[in-house]
């Protein structure tokens, strides 16, 4: 897995795309960036959403999302927000822009250490340069995965203590992140500000977990990228000998409750290798059985801006 990086470290990036298939150039192109980036730029995330995440396509609007890794079981209930002058039901969020979405709020308000978040240009400035251009589907996506994430309820539940919940089934923002028509936004697309709920705020502070910003940005439209990243960001440093997940466990995990082992494990073992390409330091191999973890360095050294 970490093959790619070498090739660009001994021959150069476009020399190294030479000596591999079509297929994964892209992977050259990742690696490549990484390596010549050292700002040390972060996002951050709650380690919860590192160990089991949201789904990667919609869901019914009615529909409950329930997801369990072990110790962690997550689940999310859609809910409603006023919407002229009626109730309106948002289903569970999903996919890549709800991930950055939540990458964005959560960043914000551990770097002013503050649960009130502005919005406006900020949030504008960080889509694009996620590769989010603000116009056409790409904002209507992002309107529409505002609304799901303002109107869910999470409830995060741990089992190392016999019915201790460490996050309580709220919201995660106290009111609506409000979107503007784009034709009646006057130079705003949002909003000046945004507030956490004091609980996801609290579990966020207690447990937050740095990512790279430039590994987000290179595979940030892949959303089982995203939570491969996450999750290997979160787990390698903290290992203190190799272990071994096997493919049952990675389903579980990662993959649609409707999808037959069979077919998950190759779309796992390219998104597992397009997160690698975008964390040079991890070490990880794909074996007959399921994916052996080495103890690796953190992707980000310390949480500074």
């Amino acid at each position: 897995m970490a093959d790619v990086h070498q090739l660009v470290l001994h021959h150069g990036r476009d020399a190294a795309r030479d000596l591999v298939p079509a297929s994964q150039k892209h992977l050259v192109d990742i690696a490549a960036e990484m390596l010549a980036d050292d700002s040390q730029t972060f996002n951050v995330t709650y380690s919860g959403f590192c160990l089991t995440g949201l789904p990667h396509r919609s869901l019914a609007d009615d529909e409950i999302w329930q997801r369990t890794n072990g110790r962690v079981t997550l689940t999310v209930t859609p809910g409603y927000l006023p919407h002229r002058g009626s109730m309106k039901q948002y289903g569970v969020p999903y996919g890549s822009r709800a991930r950055l979405i939540l990458f964005y709020l959560q960043t914000e308000a551990i770097r002013r250490n503050s649960r009130e978040i502005e919005l406006g240009r900020s949030m504008a400035d960080w889509l694009e340069r996620m590769g989010i251009p603000l116009g056409g589907k790409a904002y209507k996506d992002v309107r529409e995965q505002a609304g799901r994430i303002s109107a869910c309820h999470l409830l995060f539940t741990w089992d190392t203590k016999p019915g201790a919940e460490a996050y309580k089934k709220e919201g995660i923002v106290t009111e609506g992140i409000r979107l503007h028509d784009l034709d009646a936004r006057q130079g705003a697309l949002w909003d000046e500000t945004v507030t956490l709920t004091e609980t996801f705020w609290k579990a966020l502070k207690e447990h937050p977990v740095p990512i790279s910003e430039t590994a987000l940005r290179l595979i940030g439209g892949k959303s089982q990228s995203i939570d491969i990243l996450i999750w290997l960001s979160f787990r390698l440093h903290s290992l203190t000998k190799p272990t071994f997940v096997p493919w049952p466990a990675l389903h579980l995990q990662f993959g649609s409750p409707a999808s037959a082992l069979k077919h998950f494990k190759p779309d796992f073992v390219n998104a597992t290798r397009t997160a690698l390409a975008a964390y040079p330091q991890a070490r990880v191999e794909v074996e007959q059985d399921g994916l052996m973890l080495y103890p690796s360095p953190p992707p980000v050294l310390r949480l500074e801006g």
